[in-house]
């Protein structure tokens, strides 16, 4: 069999934090060979946050995905903010996009509703393609959750790829809005599913108590004293016994069960709901593992680091100890899966989303 020829891809990802634009430069073959070039993270205006969150209340209001007028105009704001991303990116790296052989374009997720069966990203990955003469892999979720798998988590692939080397059992978890975990067995083979909330839940506290955008570093959260019983009401949800493949969206749980708190307790709370739902999915897995990489903004929360490894009892240590780029981490595994998308390589799994087989996913928009 011919092996695959590497190419340059760009990976990007607007993720449920709502915080901004993720844009990754990677070589790869979409199988073992990856080679990160470049990273740039744009954030968001405090303006546009505003109306990305209102978008998403309003479709998660909705019965399926359909016309909305301020989901439209937010998509036509985000697809520009993702062209000046590419962009951005290109200039940073010296390179030109006749050198790119695809984008990865994730989107925004608006809302997750695979229990109903569908999931919406917003996104015009054919403006894309078009104001780049380059290739694009949009709405990467869909196809699978059509076939009856939960859509997400999608970085798994990704995760393989790069822990090849690990001993294993061992575990990736990314904390973006929401937490993902991806175990890989002692055989390797990959089980992986949504934990709870990571830093979505947090950020709206501080946002709305505290007058902040985010916890940083987790100081205010380090200040409180976790209220047990608040949080207890919180893990009572029957959605943390339902067995993976599982996923959640963002809005499912809100920040009503911790008012009434001061602003440190609050933090507090929220930062240990989240370190305790991942010591609930270590349960869900028929190999405990030794250690837990943490990708993603929640790794720079030392508490929500110190709470993890105290209440999963498992060694919690940072990726880029590996050498990997944990804020990189996510966009490049966008760039790989749209290699594999043009390479018909599956992208999702019946041990990461319950789809029933491998699936390759991903709608390939051309420059007209």
């Amino acid at each position: 069999m011919t092996a695959f020829q590497s190419m340059l891809a760009i990976g990007l990802m607007s993720g449920t934090s709502r915080d901004g634009i993720d844009a990754a430069l990677i070589e790869t073959d979409g199988e073992g060979h990856v080679v990160p070039v470049a990273f740039h993270a744009m954030a968001y205006a405090e303006g546009f946050r505003a109306r990305l969150a209102e978008a998403c209340l309003r479709a998660m209001a909705m019965q399926a995905p359909g016309f909305e007028p301020l989901v439209r105009a937010v998509e036509e704001e985000l697809t520009a903010l993702h062209v000046e991303a590419v962009a951005d990116l290109l200039g940073r790296s010296g390179r030109q996009a006749e050198e790119i052989g695809v984008i990865g374009f994730h989107g925004h997720t608006v809302a997750h509703r695979p229990e109903r069966g569908w999931t919406w990203q917003i996104g015009d990955g054919q403006a894309l393609a078009g104001a780049f003469g380059i290739d694009v892999v949009g709405d990467l979720r869909s196809a699978d959750v059509r076939a009856g798998g939960q859509g997400a988590p999608l970085l798994p692939v990704y995760h393989r790829a790069l822990a090849h080397g690990l001993p294993k059992p061992v575990a990736v978890l990314n904390l973006g809005g929401v937490a993902n975990i991806t175990a890989i067995g002692s055989d390797g083979d990959l089980v992986a599913f949504d934990t709870g909330m990571a830093s979505g839940l947090i950020d709206n506290w501080m946002q709305e108590a505290g007058a902040r955008p985010y916890d940083e570093g987790g100081a205010t959260a380090a200040r409180g004293r976790v209220d047990e019983g608040r949080l207890a009401a919180l893990l009572a949800d029957p959605w943390f016994a339902v067995p993976p493949p599982k996923s959640i969206d963002r809005e499912v749980f809100t920040i009503d069960a911790v008012r009434g708190l001061g602003l440190e307790d609050g933090a507090a709370t929220l930062t240990a709901f989240s370190a305790a739902a991942v010591a609930r999915a270590l349960d869900h897995l028929a190999e405990r593992p030794a250690r837990i990489y943490v990708a993603g903004g929640g790794r720079h929360n030392a508490t929500m680091m110190a709470m993890l490894a105290e209440r999963t009892g498992v060694e919690v240590r940072p990726v880029d100890e590996l050498g990997w780029d944990g804020d990189a981490l996510e966009a490049q595994g966008f760039a790989y899966m749209a290699v594999r998308r043009l390479r018909d390589l599956p992208i999702s799994f019946p041990g990461t989303t319950g789809a029933p087989t491998p699936m390759t996913g991903g709608v390939l928009f051309r420059p007209a």
